[in-house]
């Protein structure tokens, strides 16, 4: 009967310490990271790719955050003695709006991402690149303590313009939309809350 009680007593102590995270005037920290890098066998060809994105959010009612992530995007191709980088500083705004309290919420996140920066090969800049886009994701966070979130999230519904404008030529649009809702391959991450 006493393990009945702690049991009882410790889940009522998380989901109280998760009613605090998600009211007017908290904030929350977090961000992303990622790398990856691919080589063929038997060949010189590699590709090496390097994103961060820290962002912050204010808490405007409860339950719903407004924030702003700040990073850099960074990619190189190596084929033989040839290769080509992209780097990109990114900006993307967002709003974040969860369920009601509870130690496990559903939220969704409405992001608006933006990169600009340029694109050289062997050194030489060759070309200015933007990006414009907008993503609606939805996720689940749980809440092990007052402070820390851990998320589950899938991309969602997605639409991106991509553009590279070449020294001298003539600007390239790609459009892409889609819809990422693969729950086998989330993006997993951890969230602060003050």
């Amino acid at each position: 009967m006493k393990k009945f009680y702690l049991t009882l007593a410790a889940v009522a102590a998380l989901t109280f310490a998760s009613q605090a995270q998600t009211e007017k005037g908290k904030f929350i920290v977090g961000g992303g990271l990622g790398f990856d890098t691919e080589s063929v066998k038997d060949a010189d060809d590699k590709s090496t790719s390097f994103n961060i994105m820290p962002s912050a959010g204010y808490f405007v009612s409860d339950n719903i955050a407004v924030g702003l992530g700040l990073g850099y995007q960074w990619n190189k191709i190596e084929n033989g003695t040839d290769e080509a980088t992209t780097g990109a500083f990114a900006v993307a705004p967002f709003g974040r709006w969860y369920s009601t309290n509870g130690p496990v919420r559903f939220f969704g996140q409405v992001s608006v991402p933006m990169g600009w920066g340029n694109m050289k090969e062997n050194g030489d800049k060759v070309a200015d690149v933007s990006s414009y886009g907008v993503e609606l994701a939805p996720g689940i966070a749980y809440f092990p303590t007052s402070k820390i979130g851990l998320e589950f999230k899938v991309r969602g519904l997605y639409y991106n313009s991509s553009n590279v404008e070449p020294t001298g030529g003539e600007k390239t649009t790609v459009n892409t939309f889609g819809l990422n809702a693969n729950s086998l391959a989330p993006t997993v991450g951890v969230q602060f809350y003050f």
